[in-house]
């Protein structure tokens, strides 16, 4: 159950909140500062978070695409 409302306050963050998330995982792992088990768990968390950022720029690809296409249709009248 917490597993599932990790995903969803996961999906609220904005790309720049969650890559500030990553960045604050690494940080604690790299530098030793959690036990194994929990950072486990932060991996798993920034497992997470890099696909919910995968996901807000494969929207925003499309979206450009999108735009680009209209510009382009647009000019060719």
């Amino acid at each position: 159950m917490a597993e599932k409302s990790q995903k969803n306050d996961i999906g609220k963050l904005s790309f720049e909140e969650a890559i500030t998330g990553l960045t604050d995982i690494v940080g604690k792992i790299e530098q030793g500062q959690i036990p194994l088990q929990d950072s486990l768990q932060q991996y798993e968390k920034g497992m997470a978070l890099i696909k919910h950022c995968r996901t807000i720029l494969q929207k925003a690809e499309k979206r450009i695409e999108k735009i680009t296409e209209e510009q382009t249709d647009g000019e060719e009248d």
